[in-house]
């Protein structure tokens, strides 16, 4: 629900609704398809996670004294649930604002291109978005000045984001409009985001569906963990498309999209992506140092011509050949990938 806060109907309760003008001082969060349904302090726990001196209880004092705001409104309480189309902004007096991405030349692999909306190719190890350990060298800065060949008041917008070590698609709005309506169409459920991922073991069944409730590891907020006590529901659709020498070639549909979800669900059934440490593939990989995950397909309507979009990143030459070395090459020609 957007706009200004009501309590449930009932005995004769009143909730006095707190708007706020938003000034320079304010800095606007740009939400995305893992925020929806979240609390708003794991929201802003999430994405000011490299700032210094941000904290849970922090995030807590921000609220109580006003500080945060969703949609012009002071939330009532730290629990109140991010919804589709919010705009979410934090006052941080106490914090240094982080500036703003520079634009630096770096090479963009686009995949497609209209007037409102780039696809993009991500090469693993690069950063999507500046962080305060990552202010030059992003996917955003080589994008601003991509976007300098765009009409006047275009500016790039990442619809979702990549781990710096996962490749393939990210979408890329050129307007706020663009990016508002794909976003609605994401929480709708109308966007299908495809990954393929090449796991140790035989997922069985052969299809199936793991819908298991993530939440932010207490104990390390890097990790994100399986919870049976809250947490946000999370869903992945897989299909076992190979299996060879130990190893299976996995396409993965998201239709939740948390953070680190589909390393973490694969985890949880006991198929850990090749390379990926941190979620419990214990085996060391010379040939392949960095987890075997790449965003590979997205279907969805053209937000302004609803024409029926379809684009694909190839996979990468590093997944390609740890492939033909497991005995998978037979599904990773490219055409033959059954779906």
């Amino acid at each position: 629900m957007s706009g200004p806060f009501f309590l449930p109907a009932g005995p004769i309760l009143y909730q006095r609704v707190h708007w706020v003008s938003v000034t320079d001082d304010w800095r606007t969060i740009a939400l995305d398809r893992g925020d929806q349904g979240v609390r708003v302090d794991l929201v802003l726990l999430r994405h000011l996670r490299d700032e210094k001196r941000v904290s849970r209880n922090q995030i807590q004092k921000w609220i109580d004294a006003g500080d945060v705001i969703v949609n012009g409104v002071v939330p009532p309480r730290a629990a109140w649930r991010v919804q589709a189309g919010d705009i979410l902004r934090v006052r941080l007096a106490d914090v240094p604002r982080r500036e703003k991405p520079r634009a630096e030349e770096m090479p963009i692999d686009v995949l497609y291109e209209d007037d409102d909306l780039i696809a993009v190719n991500k090469p693993a190890g690069i950063v999507v978005h500046p962080s305060y350990k990552n202010t030059t060298g992003t996917l955003m800065n080589g994008l601003l000045t991509y976007a300098t060949r765009w009409p006047e008041g275009s500016t790039p917008g990442l619809l979702g984001r990549l781990d710096k070590l996962t490749s393939g698609l990210v979408i890329v709005t050129k307007r706020p409009a663009i990016h508002a309506a794909l976003q609605r169409a994401m929480s709708a459920r109308r966007i299908d985001k495809d990954y393929l991922a090449i796991v140790h073991g035989k997922p069985a069944p052969a299809r199936g569906t793991i819908d298991l409730a993530l939440d932010r590891d207490p104990w390390d907020r890097r990790r994100i963990t399986v919870t049976d006590r809250g947490g946000q529901p999370s869903v992945t659709r897989y299909e076992r498309l190979a299996t060879a020498n130990g190893y299976s070639l996995v396409r993965c549909r998201l239709i939740t999209g948390r953070t680190h979800q589909i390393r973490v669900h694969l985890s949880a059934r006991k198929w850990p992506i090749v390379g990926d440490a941190v979620y419990g593939d214990t085996t060391e990989h010379p040939r392949f140092p960095r987890q075997a995950l790449h965003s590979w397909r997205v279907a969805f309507k053209q937000p302004t011509s609803g024409h029926e979009l379809v684009i694909e990143a190839p996979l990468p030459q590093d997944m390609r050949e740890f492939a033909t070395a497991m005995g998978l090459s037979s599904v990773v020609t490219g055409e033959d990938l059954p779906l």
